[in-house]
């Protein structure tokens, strides 16, 4: 298969008066063609500034620091916003977070269809044609009546089907899906996954799915990566995820969630807060909440100026420490 996107190095910061916030820090993945690819992990760890980082939807007082955006072959940072613009809805769609808020309360369903066909030269007639059909394909019937409403008027599953419809007319080959289960009730969150599956197969797209639910990725991810304090701790394919974790935090995630016919009834949440990103830790971020962590890592990991995933093998602190200068055993 051929990636359809390559993300290297990646930086994206927040400046502050008296301090930067390293929301991104050195994050590397590649999505392949008709592949859903995840991205998980706590809230505030990175995951949409790095869906946003993509589309270079970042505003001041952000910026994106450095590192490289691969799509097909053209790096999207080295694009002038003009140029950019043809690559937002019509290569790349995102489904944003919260359809409460992503669509505008104050245009109808109808204007903000007809936004992602701005760059197209179709007639009026042509475009709610369009419109109604898409709005049938994600399960919205009466589609021209309904084109005349506001988003208030939608229930919530009927706000995120019509912000899906509003991203996917346009026939993107990429689609960033940015927690397009939240807020909604279980029901609801089957349909959306199923929808976001079935609608993938028919236009063969590509799709980062961000998320925090692993139930949700098990359902619809091939490969997930797990970033934790802005930076990538480990990627792996879906079965090696729930069966063979490497990195500490990902172990952390897995037992933390319920799971059916568990023996034990008491869940096991991960100690303590992430780190200020303000004044992030250097080595493994991880370590000041890490279990698995011997007398050991606090010694040797402050000293290191970067832990990359595949640095570790299971039980990674106990065993050994990969560095790029050497191997340091523990």
């Amino acid at each position: 298969m051929n990636k359809i996107l390559e993300v290297e190095n990646l930086e994206t910061n927040f400046f502050g008066k008296n301090e930067v916030v390293e929301a991104v820090r050195e994050v590397s993945f590649n999505i392949y063609e008709g592949e859903t690819f995840g991205l998980i992990g706590e809230s505030g760890c990175g995951k949409s500034v790095t869906c946003l980082s993509i589309l270079r939807l970042i505003r001041y007082p952000g910026k994106i620091s450095g590192g490289s955006i691969i799509y097909k072959g053209i790096n999207l940072l080295e694009l002038s916003g003009k140029e950019m613009i043809g690559y937002r809805g019509n290569e790349i769609g995102m489904i944003f977070q919260e359809p409460m808020t992503a669509l505008n309360p104050v245009l109808t369903i109808r204007e903000q269809i007809y936004e992602a066909l701005r760059d197209k030269k179709l007639t009026k007639s042509d475009k709610e044609e369009k419109a109604i059909e898409f709005l049938k394909i994600v399960g919205i019937p009466s589609g021209k009546e309904r084109l005349s409403e506001y988003p208030h008027q939608f229930s919530g599953g009927m706000r995120q089907r019509a912000m899906i419809a509003a991203v996917l007319v346009s026939k993107p080959k990429l689609l960033l899906a940015d927690e397009p289960t939240t807020a909604l009730d279980v029901t609801i969150q089957d349909q959306i996954i199923k929808l976001i599956n079935r609608l993938k197969k028919e236009f063969s797209m590509s799709v980062l799915l961000v998320t925090h639910d692993l139930g949700v990725v098990a359902e619809m991810c091939d490969r997930v990566a797990v970033m934790y304090a802005g930076k990538i701790m480990e990627t792996a394919g879906i079965l090696a995820l729930f069966g063979e974790p490497r990195h500490p935090y990902t172990v952390g995630l897995r037992n933390s969630i319920p799971y059916i016919g568990s023996q034990n009834e008491k869940l096991h949440p991960i100690e303590g807060s992430p780190p200020d990103l303000s004044n992030p830790p250097k080595g493994c971020p991880f370590e000041p909440r890490c279990i698995y962590k011997e007398k050991i890592c606090e010694k040797i990991l402050p000293e290191l100026k970067e832990i990359k995933p595949g640095h570790f093998s299971r039980c990674h602190f106990i065993e050994k420490l990969e560095n790029e200068k050497g191997i340091i055993k523990l």
